[in-house]
């Protein structure tokens, strides 16, 4: 029988790999740069945990959710996203007795139902942040100029950041009845879903991607003009922060995160090259996610990112990323006795952090020196009776052809100090 890896996943294999490596490094350097912590959760969690959180009337919950029931009748799901299963560490750990503040990076896979496509997978793996414990507007442009920060330092151009607010639950009342009035006229035209969202969750129907009822919401109206006056407020004061900070934002009164936890402010980095897949990241604030889900009253702020947009977008615009993973030094023994005495230095170069390789099925000088070149390795250690009988490897530079015969601790040296 031929196994073959189920629709809507994928492998990540070298040289792929090595760009994965470099991402997540880059995430994790910028993330440290603004005193987040890497927190890791389980990949499954109580089902009930993100029906609470995303909302029963949200598209995650009701039709992309992978649950399954466990051998005590136990209902889990597979984690459609990083936020609520955070939230729930957050609580459980009592963390918010350990500091006035957290802040949280994590990565990993994550999994929904859909229709694959370029850049949308049934497991997929995203990054993210989470700030905990404070409503000021500060934290709200911090958390996004940590990730305007992180794509300019993989290089990405061509971006732009869009914000919103989607206000709270006092201003969203007259908001949601403004919109119900709007698409009332034309209810019979709009899609199912859409239909069932008139009523559950009118604001859904803005983030629709059903091109008839993407023409039916021209004219809708903006959530801006029924911010109450905080949100007002707050709106304006995360926006200055950020002007402080040299983000530069578009205004797009349309944005609807796909959740039901976000509050006030809301935002998406896109990259329109990408196509209708086009948002790499996107977050805001939820507010009222830690107390909906058990814990204490406790504002807070995130976004998340999915890499494989991400690492499309880079490759669109021909970013470059690290070489392939290549040997500091290969280790080339002739005769037995060189091949018995050179496992010792190879592990010891090994232990001190370089990279070393070796093969023992070729045999001869030509062939394993080919090899060497091959692997674009620096320096090739060459071992023969010679080098055994001084104990001391012959180290070639494989860029200029110098070469000299050299103690362990001499090589080690010179590997490390070029």
């Amino acid at each position: 029988m031929n196994y073959k890896i189920p629709r809507g996943t994928f492998d990540i294999i070298p040289p792929q790999s090595a760009k994965w490596n470099y991402v997540k490094d880059v995430f994790r350097r910028v993330a440290s740069s603004f005193g987040y912590e890497e927190i890791t959760t389980p990949i499954f969690e109580m089902a009930e945990l993100f029906e609470r959180s995303s909302g029963e009337s949200s598209d995650v919950v009701q039709k992309e959710m992978y649950r399954f029931t466990d051998q005590k009748g136990r209902t889990f799901a597979l984690r459609p996203e990083g936020t609520a299963p955070v939230v729930r560490a957050f609580v459980e750990n009592h963390l918010d007795k350990t500091a006035a503040h957290s802040k949280f990076y994590y990565m990993g896979p994550m999994f929904r139902y859909d229709r694959p496509q370029a850049g949308r997978y049934r497991q997929f793996y995203q990054y993210g942040i989470e700030f905990i414990g404070s409503n000021n507007p500060y934290y709200d442009a911090e958390v996004i100029a940590l990730e305007q920060m992180f794509l300019k330092e993989l290089g990405l151009k061509d971006f732009r950041l869009e914000i919103n607010s989607v206000g709270c639950g006092n201003c969203s009342k007259e908001y949601e009845k403004a919109l119900r009035e709007f698409f009332q006229p034309v209810f019979d035209k709009l899609c199912e879903d859409c239909q069932n969202r008139y009523e559950n969750n009118p604001r859904r129907i803005l983030d629709c991607k059903v091109p008839s009822c993407k023409e039916l919401r021209h004219g809708a109206p903006s959530q801006l003009d029924y911010l109450d006056d905080d949100c007002q407020d707050h709106f304006e004061k995360a926006r200055l922060y950020l002007e402080q900070m040299d983000v530069d934002y578009v205004v797009n009164p349309s944005i609807v995160r796909g959740l039901d936890y976000y509050t006030n402010t809301a935002f998406e980095f896109i990259v329109d090259s990408l196509g209708a897949q086009n948002t790499i990241a996107g977050g805001g604030r939820y507010n009222g996610l830690i107390e909906q889900i058990g814990g204490r009253a406790t504002p807070a702020v995130g976004f998340a990112g999915g890499f494989e947009r991400l690492i499309l977008a880079l490759e669109s615009q021909g970013i470059s990323f690290p070489e392939e993973l290549a040997p500091d030094v290969y280790v080339i023994a002739m005769g037995e006795s060189a091949e018995s005495y050179a496992m010792r230095p190879m592990q010891a170069i090994r232990k001190a952090g370089i990279y070393a390789e070796y093969n023992p099925d070729k045999s001869s000088f030509k062939s394993q020196m080919k090899a060497a070149d091959q692997s674009k390795a620096r320096y090739a250690m060459i071992i023969g009776e010679e080098e055994v009988t001084l104990d001391k490897p012959m180290l070639k530079n494989l860029s200029d052809g110098t070469q000299e015969n050299l103690s362990l601790n001499q090589i080690i040296d010179r590997i490390k100090d070029n």
